[in-house]
């Protein structure tokens, strides 16, 4: 298990789930969601279980590691539309974009 056959990649794992962390929450804050820090940890913590398995656990399914290390930032993309959704009716015959 230790050390992982590839150092660079862990390093490079390491790197993605700082920068995933960092947009999460910026992105958060930006848009005035709930507590974009609980938001950014549970996403940035997924991605992080994602590339440990892959770096750690060589016999883990690549179809597993590929959906735990989703899980975070899909939903953040869920609770992200729900947050910018505007209260108005749907006017039929147009798209929200075209008012």
């Amino acid at each position: 298990m230790w050390p992982p056959d590839s150092p660079l990649l862990a390093l490079a794992g390491l790197a993605i789930t700082v920068a995933v962390f960092a947009v999460v929450y910026w992105d958060a804050t930006r848009i005035e969601m709930g507590r974009p820090l609980l938001w950014a940890s549970i996403t940035a913590s997924t991605c992080a279980v994602g590339v440990g398995l892959y770096v750690f656990v060589p016999t883990a399914p690549l179809t597993g590691v590929l959906l735990t290390a989703n899980t975070g930032p899909v939903l953040y993309g869920f609770e992200r539309e729900v947050t910018t959704e505007t209260d108005e009716p749907a006017e039929p015959g147009t798209l929200p974009h075209q008012k």
